[in-house]
């Protein structure tokens, strides 16, 4: 199937996603598997601004991009901050010589495995959501086309974002990012019933309990609240990792 068909069919189902109620970070976490396959990087992230303007790391790929997307914030620095701050794409196409512009985050994004990212403006017109993140184990630096595209999945993004804060006027949109804040507990407190039981590091472990749920064409916080609540043998997720390997 060429890029162009995966494009269009990419758009038509978050667009479809958008129709009545919704979870706006079942849709941002979508938008970033279709990122990661259209555009050819490794992992993705998306940093959310709150209504304070203060940034949240709302989803990811992978363990390792939530944990440099954590360091970020923590810093308040980065290219990531920096694309939510000016409203500006940013691109730094090998953090081997990004040192001096963000000397914490490219030397941990080295120690990761990444050499290179692309921040990418989440906003509507004047409103300023967050940022989209693309990360990259190479070099190879992304065509205007690529950029296009995955600006285009950022815009969406902002859409599904913002729709949703006005959807929940009556229950505020802090009550919407406490209830994703809390499923990300639920979902590190499944992480560690997994890797406790099947003796996994954090990043194996989330794959494993991600992995089953595609497999079972499930919702990972609802997976990950049966681990939690024993409602699913840990043992069986642990089983079908190893399978799917």
């Amino acid at each position: 199937m060429s890029r162009e068909r995966r494009l269009v069919e990419a758009f038509v189902q978050l667009a479809d996603s958008l129709v009545a109620e919704y979870d706006p970070v079942d849709v941002v976490q979508g938008l970033l598997d279709r990122a990661v396959e259209l555009l050819g990087v490794d992992t993705a992230a998306v940093l959310l601004a709150r209504a304070d303007g203060e940034l949240r790391v709302l989803a990811s790929t992978s363990e390792a991009t939530r944990w440099l997307e954590l360091l970020q914030v923590q810093a308040q620095d980065g290219p990531c901050v920096q694309c939510y701050r000016t409203g500006e794409r940013v691109i730094a196409e090998d953090l081997a010589v990004a040192g001096d512009r963000w000397p914490v985050f490219a030397k941990q994004a080295l120690v990761e495995g990444f050499r290179s990212v692309y921040a990418l403006p989440m906003r509507l017109r004047a409103d300023r959501v967050g940022a989209l993140n693309l990360f990259s184990s190479g070099v190879e630096r992304l065509s205007e086309d690529d950029l296009v595209v995955g600006q285009a999945l950022a815009d969406v993004a902002s859409i599904a974002i913002l729709r949703a804060r006005q959807l929940a006027e009556h229950r505020t949109v802090n009550g919407q990012l406490q209830s994703a804040l809390q499923t990300r507990i639920v979902i590190e407190q499944a992480k560690g019933i997994l890797a406790a039981q099947g003796e996994l590091d954090p990043e194996t472990a989330f794959q494993a309990l991600r992995g089953y749920a595609r497999h079972s064409r499930g919702r990972l916080p609802d997976l990950a609240r049966a681990v939690v609540d024993r409602t699913i043998d840990a043992r069986v997720i642990l089983a079908h990792g190893k399978d799917g390997r």
